[in-house]
């Protein structure tokens, strides 16, 4: 089935969801235990559409990186002598072939290339190309690299911020002027050390057949991917980036809600937004929050939640595109631009070996390290509405 037929599967699911929804409410405007189990399995089924959609996009998107042609056309006139020009350092392909070689012999054979990325904890630096690889990884098993502003630092980085600006006065003709003076505060972007470490067999490294190369990448690049995500949303800066979610120095807290989430409530946060921030604005939320959002309806009766009818677009709620990460806290739901959250990338990834560690079970164990801080440098910029602890499966304004 393809990803077009899955969508219309998945509307048409939603509108029978929609229907069911309005001819059972009972006079309370809720629903009997038995419906509300059939409403759930009909929510699951949407649930799952879209799961099997995103899937299938990825796999679409794999599919084009692997179909891309090997060899480059010749695009030079004739005699002109000019050719490309040769790569060198990490970016060539003697580094990264001396890397997967490395890896294949347990680093017995280490060329002099690799000397050229020796790092300051005795790693080699990862080939260019691998490392755009792993930010590719990264950028898709991470909502926020796709959403926030990254910078590639070498030190610790300073961004300035306007704390006060001039104001303009009216005075008379011919009057005094007044000065008032600009002033700025500052944000430190560090670098928190983050690691994942893999165990492979003996037996597949030295097994030619085994994609060695695209094992480590794809490993390595969704555990930093996961854990870099959970720290930029709920990281609390100690040893770690500070996250949007956090209670000091994340989002503005807009509103804290003491009963059931209604559609007035989600109109409350997006206007709490300043108008300028709601532009490039949009929503970061667990599932399970969307899943009760999907029941309320605006004043005029229309379900403020509205599926994705193209691909590669996200859904939206009151017309601005939602980001779900299952590490979003389940009682809170952030709205804002998150380009003002700034991810700093202190130099670049490292591979490392564990030599001895695991010698004796016929493993061998390798380390990537990264360094990466993140910070929300204009708190008014994302607005976080918190939630009732336990929010029932009940419907929205009537």
């Amino acid at each position: 089935m393809t990803i077009l037929e899955l969508r219309e599967k998945r509307n048409k699911a939603w509108e029978a969801a929609k229907a069911f929804l309005e001819s059972r409410r009972t006079e309370k405007g809720t629903l009997t235990a038995e419906d509300d189990a059939t409403y759930t399995q009909m929510e699951q089924e949407i649930n799952d559409l879209g799961k099997e959609i995103a899937r299938l996009e990825r796999q679409e998107a794999l599919e084009a990186e692997l179909n891309r042609p090997v060899n480059q056309p010749l695009t030079n006139k004739p005699g002109s002598g000019r050719g490309e020009e040769p790569k060198t350092g990490r970016a060539s392909d003697e580094y990264r072939k001396a890397m997967l070689d490395a890896f294949r012999s347990n680093f017995k054979r280490v060329s002099n290339i690799l000397q050229e990325g020796v790092d300051a904890d005795g790693g080699y630096l990862v080939p260019e190309e691998y490392d755009r690889r792993l930010i590719d990884t990264l950028s898709e098993e991470n909502i926020m690299r796709r959403l926030a502003t990254i910078i590639t630092t070498s030190g610790e980085h300073k961004i300035n911020i306007a704390a006060t600006k001039p104001a303009a006065s009216w005075i008379e003709e011919g009057g005094a002027l007044t000065f008032g003076d600009a002033t700025f505060s500052q944000i430190l972007l560090d670098a928190h050390k983050l690691h994942v470490a893999i165990k492979v067999t003996e037996e597949l490294l030295y097994d030619n057949a085994f994609n060695l190369e695209g094992y480590i990448l794809d490993q390595f690049g969704k555990a930093l991917g996961n854990a870099e995500e959970d720290a930029f949303l709920n990281g609390d800066g100690t040893g770690k980036p500070l996250g949007l979610f956090a209670a000091t120095g994340g989002g503005t807290v807009a509103g804290t809600l003491t009963a059931a989430i209604k559609s007035d409530d989600m109109l409350d946060l997006v206007y709490a937004l300043k108008r300028p921030y709601r532009k490039k604005a949009s929503f970061i939320m667990n599932d399970k929050t969307l899943s009760s959002l999907r029941k309320l309806k605006d004043n005029n009766g229309a379900y403020i939640w509205q599926p994705s009818y193209q691909a590669g677009e996200p859904d939206r709620v009151l017309g601005y595109a939602v980001h779900t990460s299952a590490y979003a806290p389940e009682d809170a739901i952030a709205f804002g631009d998150y380009k003002y959250y700034n991810i700093g990338d202190r130099g670049t990834r490292s591979f490392s070996e564990l030599r001895e560690l695991f010698a004796g079970n016929g493993m061998i164990g390798y380390v990537a390290k990264e360094r990466v801080d993140g910070k929300l440098i204009l708190p008014e910029a994302v607005q976080i509405l918190k939630l009732k602890a336990s929010t029932p499966s009940g419907g929205g304004t009537e």
